[in-house]
């Protein structure tokens, strides 16, 4: 058929569109935006709950009033998304947490004596007094209509639009428990019999126990949906974490002297400045001055690079000593750190697809009790049953079939496993992280930070010439007292344990390319690699650096003549060779991903166990590799520190970030390592995998006690006094199950 509508344009697919999404609570919901939005021709939108953002492709800024309306008619609530800003999402998480948590705390301040109330005075006819049922309704009513408000909107806006969520279970169960007990303490009579609880009746007026029933259903509603809301929140952290790096301002070179600028006019080839202390606003080259800048954050390089005029930096890195002033390549979204922002927020939104297994059950479940519900109360009236018989029956298959055990299951476990786990220094964001880790074959480490503590370690000085090593360390001792350069402090630590304070020194100035020289003693003392000293015309050891020993060496010249030579080593963390290990132990392959030299990626490689080793990998390219070894069918699990990890921490399947590296890192993983121990993150994997287990088991058994009871309450078997009871005691079992996550222990210690 031939179409009639104009075709798009030929770049229609390179338009997008992100809206902020307000209103959602579970994967009904996102289910609802994207057939809207999808709806809108050319357009092809994917909802990520986490964020509560919408990514739409085919459509662009122009199109934003046609998405927005597209969303409200679904039945809620978006705005355009700003940037590389996170605010939004912010603020909307804190009020819905903030509303929540005043609604939980009200239902169950007001549960506590309702339930104490209504079970004791209706089963103890003696202890009743004079409008008791009355008090017990002035309860209730907080907590059904004010308490409950969230789930009954959410119940109306599923209804107006043709859509169906557990809150209509939640709804229907605790109006209908409600409203029943209303009725009975109104028209039943006070001497009525109460129900059969299978060994007897219970005094006249029972039937205002449903009372109890709608208050403690709202409530563990409320506490479920609370934690649930809290956990999900820090997913979409990353965004705003990487634009709080970012500089505000820049320096700008002009013929009237330095402008300070917003960032935001720095444009390609204009020149800026940038002080010691302060970080890159965009990648460039440098034009004048020497100085030693930290670009660990973003190469993975565990040594900070000596650079001059013609040397390359990247935006976010930091300059540490000298004033530079660099020539912008690149500004703005062209940057390494924009870039990398670009390839986190991908990898967020890859992560929407994942769905919980409540949530897919829904749009079956739900319907199916309601229809089942009717169709009971109609099948009893059929055969000649009592209207008042033929209701309790229904409601009796209302309030078993409510998912009280069914929407505990998963916050709750998932509330003491992430509880345990700050008690062992592990902090696991989310169930993304519980449900990725189930699946873990392959664990790729950073070196940098992750695998090596970061810092420098003298380990050997070597005289030439029959000289003696105390000489070589105290004229470079005394050549590093000006500098805070990594190697320097290095040489100060152990010149302290050694060989006490060094002489003085004068003149001292920084070599760019990793040396200093200074005067010590009226003579000329050059630390530097083989590089340098050949530069200042000094001939230097033949053996002058062992690339595949993976350390670093500097020599020592005096008066023009090399003495002796140092090396340097970035210590392995005790704990990597047997953490490495036990990760093998659980069947997981292990990979070293770096952007450091080959020499130094292999030797903590073999020192710690592991087999795969990928070397000078830039930041971009890790996502890229992670990525590549997910197309081979691999689940990856990422564990790093800097900002050069977070786009692959982001990308992989489990993100595991140690607390000690960068804040970017931090938020683009799944699970943070507080403890510096890589024991750690054994135990964040197997603990991640017992919180799964539980889940999966409190989600079986909730489903499992739905199927059995259903049946036997809609033949009436089951009274609504027991159904409540049995409700109870299955979100009891739920909670008691996840509980059990407190005993893990750790491997080690």
């Amino acid at each position: 058929m031939t179409r009639l509508d104009p075709a798009p344009p030929a770049d229609r697919t390179a338009l997008h569109l992100e809206l902020d999404i307000g209103g959602m609570t579970c994967a009904a919901c996102t289910n609802a935006v994207e057939r809207s939005l999808n709806k809108i021709d050319g357009a092809v939108a994917s909802v990520n709950l986490a964020t509560d953002r919408a990514w739409i492709t085919g459509l662009g800024e122009a199109d934003a009033e046609l998405a927005i309306a597209a969303v409200k008619r679904a039945g809620y609530t978006a705005v355009v998304h700003e940037p590389g800003s996170d605010a939004w999402t912010e603020r909307a998480a804190t009020v819905r947490l903030s509303s929540l948590l005043r609604r939980l705390a009200v239902s169950a301040l007001l549960a506590i004596p309702l339930g104490d109330l209504t079970i004791l005075l209706a089963l103890v006819p003696a202890m009743r007094f004079p409008g008791w049922e009355l008090l017990c309704i002035a309860l209730a009513i907080p907590i059904v209509f004010w308490a409950a408000w969230p789930f009954h909107k959410a119940t109306w806006r599923g209804l107006r639009h043709g859509t169906l969520s557990m809150d209509v279970l939640i709804t229907l169960g605790s109006l209908v428990s409600f409203g029943w007990a209303v009725y009975t303490i109104i028209f039943a009579p006070s001497d009525s019999p109460g129900y059969w609880l299978g060994f007897g009746t219970t005094p006249a007026g029972a039937d205002a126990i449903y009372l109890d029933v709608a208050a403690g259903m709202v409530t563990f509603q409320l506490a479920g949906r609370y934690f649930e809301t809290r956990s999900r929140r820090r997913a979409g952290d990353v965004l705003q974490a990487l634009s709080d790096l970012a500089v505000k301002e820049v320096r700008v070179v002009t013929p009237d002297g330095e402008v300070l600028v917003p960032t935001e006019e720095l444009t390609v080839a204009d020149r800026f400045v940038v002080l010691p202390g302060e970080r890159f606003v965009a990648d460039g080259r440098v034009v004048d001055g020497v100085s030693t800048i930290d670009t660990s954050p973003m190469t993975g390089e565990s040594l900070p690079a000596d650079v001059g005029t013609g040397a390359e930096v990247i935006g976010g890195t930091t300059n540490l000593t000298g004033r530079l002033v660099i020539e912008a390549t690149a500004v703005g979204a062209t940057t390494r750190l924009a870039q990398m922002a670009a390839i986190a927020d991908e990898a967020q939104r890859r992560k929407a697809g994942v769905q919980k297994l409540v949530d897919r059950v829904t749009s079956v479940f739900v319907p199916v009790v309601i229809a089942l519900a009717v169709v009971v109360l109609l099948v009893w009236l059929l055969v000649g049953a009592t209207p008042s018989v033929a209701l309790a029956n229904a409601i009796a298959v209302l309030i078993i079939a409510c998912p009280c055990a069914l929407g505990l299951a998963t916050p709750t476990a998932l509330m003491v496993g992430v509880g345990r786990g700050g008690q062992l220094g592990i902090l696991i964001k989310g169930q993304d992280a519980l449900e990725a880790s189930g699946t873990i074959d392959t664990v790729v480490f950073d070196k940098t930070g992750t695998l090596t503590t970061g810092s420098m370690r003298l380990t050997d000085v070597t005289a030439i010439d029959g000289g003696d090593p105390d000489e070589v360390l105290r004229f470079a001792a005394a050549v590093e007292t000006g500098s805070t350069h990594p190697i320097a402090t290095a040489i100060l630590e152990h010149a302290a344990r050694t060989i006490g304070r060094p002489p003085a020194s004068r003149k001292f100035r920084t070599l760019a390319g990793l040396g200093a020289r200074a005067e010590v003693d009226g003579t000329v003392v050059i630390v530097g690699h083989a590089g340098i000293l050949a530069h200042e015309g000094i001939a230097v050891l033949a053996s002058n650096e062992d690339e595949s020993s993976g350390e670093t060496v500097v020599q020592v010249a005096v008066g023009g003549r090399v003495i002796g030579r140092m090396t340097f080593a970035d210590d392995v963390r005790p704990s990597a060779r047997a953490a490495v290990a036990e990760l093998h132990a659980l069947g997981l392959a292990t990979v070293l991903l770096s952007g450091d030299s080959d020499g130094a990626s292999r030797r903590v490689a073999e020192a710690v166990g592991i087999q795969e080793v990928r070397s000078r990998v830039l930041p971009d390219a890790k996502a890229a590799y992670i990525a590549q070894l997910q197309s081979q069918g691999r689940r990856v699990a990422m564990v790093g520190d800097g900002i050069n990890d977070s786009a692959a921490l982001a990308t992989a399947d489990l993100g595991l970030a140690m607390v000690l590296g960068t804040d970017i890192a931090m938020k683009a993983a799944d699970i943070i390592i507080v403890r510096d121990d890589l024991h750690s993150v054994v135990d964040a994997i197997r603990l991640s995998r017992r919180t799964l287990r539980t889940i999966r088991l409190n989600l079986v058994w909730a489903f499992g006690y739905n199927i059995a009871a259903i049946p036997i309450a809609a033949l009436g078997f089951l009274n609504p006094l027991i159904a409540a009871a049995a409700m109870a005691v299955s979100s009891v079992l739920v909670v008691s199950n996840s509980l059990r996550l407190r005993n893990f222990r750790p491997s080690r210690g």
